[in-house]
């Protein structure tokens, strides 16, 4: 009795490599077409990454204006300090949107003389924290000789610190190198900074060129 052939299986490989290619097409597609809604969500969930916010804008030209200083500093500042939280609070108690320790909230009303009735817990309040933190600001740009980096430096660390970096001549102001900045963590504070604020240089040039 002769033997019946088997028939050979087709191969199923051709047609799912054709199914992954439609897949693919239609998923780049979808893409392609929501592409602005996706980097939006994207925007949202990491503001900090794709983004350089420039929420309370109101109070910041204001008060900048008032202290001349650039208000694309102080943005870098607050980016820098809170990521625009006004309900921030360090791990040493610095408040808001500026972080504004105690003794520098006091010493900023003495310097204004500030009669307002409101206390260290009112530094959770944008206009007021913003206020104080950009007079703090431009008193330490002046300070500094109009060094932003220096400025920033006393900010972070203490005016009698940068004071004693000076000095001691381990800091140069007519020439600043951020290698000489003897502490890390400020070193980094200010690269932190100067980063964002030549990003929003960038990104308000036309908005912000005459502060």
């Amino acid at each position: 009795m002769a033997k019946r052939r088997r028939k050979k299986k087709k191969t199923r490989a051709p047609m799912i490599l054709f199914i992954m290619l439609i897949a693919l097409l239609i998923i780049g597609g979808l893409i392609y077409i929501y592409r602005d809604t996706i980097t939006e969500n994207a925007k949202r969930l990491s503001p900090n990454v794709f983004t350089y916010p420039t929420e309370y804008e109101e109070f910041v030209v204001k008060y900048s204006k008032e202290y001349d200083i650039d208000p694309r500093y102080v943005f870098a500042v607050i980016n820098t300090e809170s990521h625009f939280d006004p309900d921030a609070t360090s791990d040493v108690g610095a408040r808001g949107l500026m972080q504004i320790m105690e003794d520098a909230y006091d010493w900023i009303k003495f310097r204004l003389d500030d009669q307002r009735e409101h206390t260290y817990d009112d530094m959770y309040d944008p206009e007021l924290n913003i206020q104080y933190g950009t007079y703090m600001l431009k008193y330490l740009y002046d300070k500094f000789d109009s060094s932003y980096e220096l400025a920033a430096a006393a900010y972070h660390g203490g005016m009698n610190a940068v004071d004693g970096w000076i000095s001691e001549g381990t800091v140069d102001p007519e020439n600043f190198k951020l290698e000489d900045v003897p502490s890390d963590i400020t070193a980094d504070y200010i690269y932190k900074v100067m980063n964002a604020y030549n990003k929003y240089k960038e990104k308000l040039k036309e908005d912000f060129e005459n502060g």
